[in-house]
């Protein structure tokens, strides 16, 4: 596979060998990022990071006046 892509890249210009350099570069940063996994929230710091952030009415779970023809 190299050797064709070493051949094919020959055939080029030099301003298109550019080019085709820019994208290669470009597509070795791209997975270079994908490989780079970002950190893990543990779980035993994830419980209560919402606390004081959520706020419920206290009467979430009464019936919805508009609904009372169908209940």
């Amino acid at each position: 596979m190299e050797q064709a892509l070493l051949e094919q890249i020959q055939r080029l210009p030099e301003s298109l060998q550019q080019e085709a350099l820019h994208y290669i570069e470009g597509l070795v940063a791209k997975h270079t990022q994908s490989q780079q996994k970002p950190a893990e929230t543990s779980r035993e710091n994830a419980f209560g990071i919402w606390k004081g952030q959520v706020w419920m009415s206290d009467d979430f779970n009464a019936p919805l006046d508009d609904l009372q023809e169908y209940m």
